[in-house]
């Protein structure tokens, strides 16, 4: 069989196959580009099963390209709770405002104006026109490149720009006349269910009778991908400040900045730990040292909290950064007698933070050194508030009653915003999943023991 003879066998065989086995989602459901636009983004990096439900919370809370244009940052971004890759909203409402400016609120239809929209590649803009408006364009993502890969055998990384450029022609010269909406989304639906990465169902493919892949025996080889580089470790120090006095009930968080990482969700104080020996992975620090050293970036920014104890460990995936999480319960400190002593105890362990930046080498020791001879800081702490009732080791209790108690508060060396909050704030603000996770848990009594 020559290549278009098998090329049309791919086509026929495909679309009748995905015509009686394609799943019933909610954004197959009608021709909306609007519903197509929101699901394709959420389902990037991101499984079916776990869209759903999240894809129908958006909708209803933002129905329309002008309802999600209009909406608060933060409420979008509380609805994409859970799901990462959190720029991904951001950018998805940075585009509805640029639809609404540009097109009038309308969804365009040429493949210039929609890949020039915000978080929108090619795969997306090709997705798009085809299923919303039946468009003869290619949308080729991971699971159409293993797809074409097996079944014409090309041996080109899929990691390379031209291996793509070869995948969106190959998919172009695929599509049926007429048939684009269908054909694209059959093409994903085989690589989601059939043709999997590691254990593809070769037995109930479709197009298995022609799939060169596998009459050469390369199913499991292809498709050539380079390995991407793995994610950094970092070794980080949390802290679950809980409250006293005029926040009793409540934990300290704080604003992540504008841009970056995470921007303007809300999270758990942290810390770098100690960093990483060369070519050795980012370790956890003993509890000692560490707790100083969290303790000392808490003073840094102008609160004054005493570690108590490890409340859990916890990781947190990126796809360039792995955090190892140790988390501390703290207890906020008042203005009385013990606070010129926690202090100066965490204004040692912040000087040792500082001296390990200016010379990770020597981090270890710092740290060890900080431990170590903490009886000693403690005796000269005291002296030193008692002699010099040095202002500065008195940082003030952020709030003084409970009217201020929702105000924002301003770290006074990170410049970033914190305040404090409530079960009943969780449902308002944006965190990161592994900061909902392990908020909702102190709120429910799952650190209690850290304290005994």
């Amino acid at each position: 069989m020559g290549l278009m003879e098998q090329k049309r066998h791919f086509s026929v065989h495909l679309l009748d196959w995905y015509m009686v086995n394609r799943r019933d989602l909610p954004w197959r459901r009608h021709n909306n580009p609007y519903f197509t636009w929101v699901s394709e983004i959420m389902l990037q990096q991101t499984r079916v099963d776990t869209v759903i439900p999240y894809f129908n919370r958006f909708i209803g809370n933002f129905p329309t390209v002008q309802a999600l244009a209009e909406a608060p940052e933060e409420e979008v971004l509380k609805n994409w709770e859970g799901l990462g890759y959190y720029s991904r909203a951001r950018n998805l409402q940075a585009a509805a405002r640029q639809v609404m400016e540009l097109h009038g609120g309308e969804m365009p239809q040429d493949k210039q104006s929609v890949f020039a929209l915000k978080g929108v590649g090619p795969y997306t803009a090709g997705a798009i026109l085809s299923i919303a408006y039946n468009q003869p364009q290619p949308a080729v993502d991971g699971n159409v490149m293993r797809v074409l890969s097996r079944y014409f055998l090309i041996d080109e990384d899929i990691m390379k720009g031209s291996t793509r450029v070869l995948m969106e022609e190959l998919a172009g010269e695929l599509i049926p006349e007429g048939r684009a909406r269908d054909f694209n989304q059959a093409l994903m639906e085989l690589g989601a269910l059939v043709c999997t990465p590691k254990a593809p169902h070769c037995l109930t493919c479709p197009v298995m009778e022609q799939c060169s892949g596998r009459i050469a025996g390369r199913e499991l080889t292809l498709p050539v991908k380079t390995k991407a580089k793995p994610p950094r470790p970092e070794q980080r120090l949390v802290a679950i400040v809980e409250g006293r006095g005029a926040h009793r009930g409540q934990v300290l968080v704080r604003q992540r900045p504008a841009t970056g990482l995470l921007a303007r969700m809300w999270e758990l104080p942290h810390v770098l730990a100690a960093p990483a020996a060369a070519g050795k992975a980012a370790g956890p620090l003993a509890d000692e040292p560490a707790m100083a050293l969290l303790a000392g970036s808490l003073w840094a920014e102008g609160f004054a909290a005493r570690p108590e104890g490890l409340a859990t460990h916890a990781e947190h995936v990126f796809s360039h950064i792995v955090w190892g999480l140790q988390v501390y319960k703290c207890t906020e400190q008042d203005q009385n007698g013990e606070l010129p002593l926690i202090a100066a105890e965490a204004r040692a362990a912040y000087d040792a933070q500082a001296a390990a930046k200016d010379n990770s080498s020597s981090a270890s020791a710092a740290f060890e050194s900080a431990a170590n001879h903490s009886e000693q800081l403690s005796t000269k702490a005291l002296q030193i508030a008692n002699l010099l009732d040095d202002p500065s080791l008195r940082t003030e209790s952020p709030q003084a009653d409970n009217a201020s108690a929702q105000l924002m508060l301003t770290g006074k060396g990170d410049g970033l915003t914190y305040r404090w909050i409530g079960p009943e704030d969780m449902d308002k603000m944006a965190f990161p999943n592994i900061f909902l996770k392990l908020i909702s848990s102190y709120f429910a009594g799952a650190y209690d023991q850290a304290n005994e």
